[in-house]
């Protein structure tokens, strides 16, 4: 079977996984210096980010998106980095929200410029927007968002998001690390009970190379559990979907729901449907990644050819028919992480 015909097919990896979901970095710089992602030893002033010529632009995200979306992709998030520092986001939110396949497109932020932009975003077609927050504790907030964030201008942008009405409703992305911000868990769950704000804990992750990461700083979503049902007590609900990320519960009392992403303690590689893109082009097929595919060079070279679309759809499915990434699983088989390999820092590809 020649490359056409095969790429008309939806591909499945080695592992029988279909292609589901795509997230796009569009910017790799970021206002916030977040130790887990950015630390500010590694990402100071003097840094190089991608400059804005190599970066993809509109045209070509639209295009491997369309690409995508017809080999079975129908949800794409926006990440960064920062993605509002990306001029014009909403312009891009309104071409891939009107791409055929296309069913969700989200948002991940660090919400500091939502109440500039959520109205923008909602007109232009998002349904979903998530923003990271990891404490409420002014002391922590700083020395989690490495000195750079403002907790109250945050809180503003979630309440611009709650305003603005985002049809697929808004989440909260807590990272939990083992004595940093574990004990003010239970603050910001408070704070958006009966709100319609659903708030995910997220174990800390080995994602990159430059945090440190230690197992012991994780905080098991089974212990958070614990925790947080001793306060207010917890029911399970069903997944909504295959390859749902979070394993979601409700309050018993009617006060909302939360959710738990467990890739440390129980990784869920066996249903993921996730691709992602870098600002500057190069696909990747896990997370963990050390190696992406140049997508860029693929885009530039063909930018006037009848047939690039072809070629490019071709190697978008030539590339996930190859996959076979199980990071978590293999994490978790594993007793350390010294023979890890290099990865992909977190904020070049999106979290």
């Amino acid at each position: 079977m020649d490359h056409a015909q095969n790429s008309a097919v939806p591909p499945v990896d080695q592992l029988g996984r279909p292609l589901r979901d795509l997230r796009i970095s569009v910017m790799d710089r970021c206002n916030f210096r977040c130790p887990y992602c950015m630390p500010e030893a590694t990402y100071h002033e003097g840094f190089r980010f991608l400059g804005p010529k190599e970066r993809l632009d509109f045209d070509e995200i639209e295009r491997v998106a369309r690409m995508a979306a017809a080999l079975g992709v129908t949800k794409i998030r926006l990440t960064g980095g920062e993605p509002l520092l990306r001029p014009g986001l909403p312009d891009l939110v309104r071409r891939l929200s009107a791409l055929p396949g296309i069913e969700d497109v989200a948002l991940t932020t660090n919400g500091v410029l939502l109440p500039r932009f959520a109205p923008a975003l909602r007109q232009a077609g998002l349904r979903r927007v998530t923003v990271s927050l990891d404490s409420l504790d002014p002391v922590v907030f700083a020395h989690m968002s490495g000195g750079r964030g403002d907790l109250p201008a945050v809180l503003k942008g979630i309440d611009a998001v709650c305003a603005a009405g985002f049809e697929g409703g808004v989440k909260i992305n807590t990272v939990v690390q083992r004595g940093v911000n574990d004990a003010g868990v239970p603050d910001i769950l408070a704070r958006f009970r009966n709100t319609g704000v659903t708030v995910r804990l997220i174990e800390y992750m080995d994602v990159g190379n430059r945090n440190g990461w230690a197992r012991g700083d994780v905080v098991p979503s089974s212990e958070l559990r614990a925790r947080i049902a001793a306060l207010w007590p917890l029911e399970a609900l069903p997944p909504r979907y295959r390859g749902e990320v979070a394993r979601r519960y409700r309050y018993v009392d009617g006060a909302g729901e939360i959710g738990f992403v467990s890739s440390v303690s129980a990784p869920f590689c066996g249903a993921c449907s996730r691709a992602r893109l870098s600002s500057d082009g190069k696909l990747y097929t896990c997370l963990f990644a050390t190696t992406g595919t140049d997508l860029r060079t693929l885009l530039r070279a063909n930018a006037g050819d009848g047939g690039s679309d072809e070629r490019l759809r071709a190697t978008l499915s030539q590339v996930w028919r190859h996959r076979a990434n199980r990071y978590s699983e293999e994490r978790t088989l594993s007793a350390g992480r010294k023979s890890d390999p290099e990865k992909i820092e977190m904020h070049y590809i999106g979290g």
